[in-house]
């Protein structure tokens, strides 16, 4: 990164999916953040905190919002994240996220990958392993899907009965009660 002082906004993101799935704890996020800043040297300004939200695209993430704001104001100008897919695992919102960047002078850390947004090579890199995150995503979509589909035909409805219906051996019939 060019030698410019590097102020920081500490993002951590956890959604339920994720805590579940990995053990990602906001707290060790925050703490491996504050270390990484601390040993390069990088100013803090603030700690922006996303819980139980998806980075999907479309998904309102206030506390990511607020930080975008204070990039836009100068508050700060680089964007602390443990590892990329904290902060997107789409493809086409990093290319968003790095044109605005680029667009403020701003720059993008991450703690558990060498990704560097100052030049090509380094956006080259951020690309690779979002493509490969959003591939991940994709792929347990496809076969949620396809595990959901299967459980259908064979009549095993997993979710809360509709009205007018019951839960009997695992499969959905009319219930006589409320059918009409």
């Amino acid at each position: 990164m060019n030698n410019e002082k590097k102020i920081a906004g500490l993002y951590i993101r956890v959604s339920t999916e994720d805590q579940a799935r990995e053990g990602f704890s906001l707290p060790e996020q925050e703490k491996r953040l504050r270390a990484m800043c601390e040993y390069k040297g990088y100013e803090i300004y603030k700690l922006y905190k996303d819980t139980g939200i998806s980075a999907k695209t479309g998904n309102t993430r206030p506390a990511f919002e607020r930080l975008l704001q204070d990039i836009r104001e100068k508050k700060c100008n680089t964007i602390v994240v443990l590892k990329l897919d904290r902060l997107t695992r789409s493809v086409y919102d990093l290319e968003g996220i790095m044109n605005f960047l680029e667009e403020n002078d701003a720059y993008l850390d991450c703690a558990n990958e060498e990704i560097n947004t100052t030049n090509s090579s380094g956006k080259m890199v951020a690309r690779l392993l979002i493509t490969v995150s959003q591939n991940e995503i994709e792929r347990t979509s496809e076969r949620t899907k396809f595990g959901m589909a299967g459980t259908i035909k064979e009549g095993h409805i997993p979710h809360k009965a509709p009205f007018g219906y019951k839960h009997v051996e695992k499969k959905l019939v009319p219930d006589e009660a409320t059918k009409d």
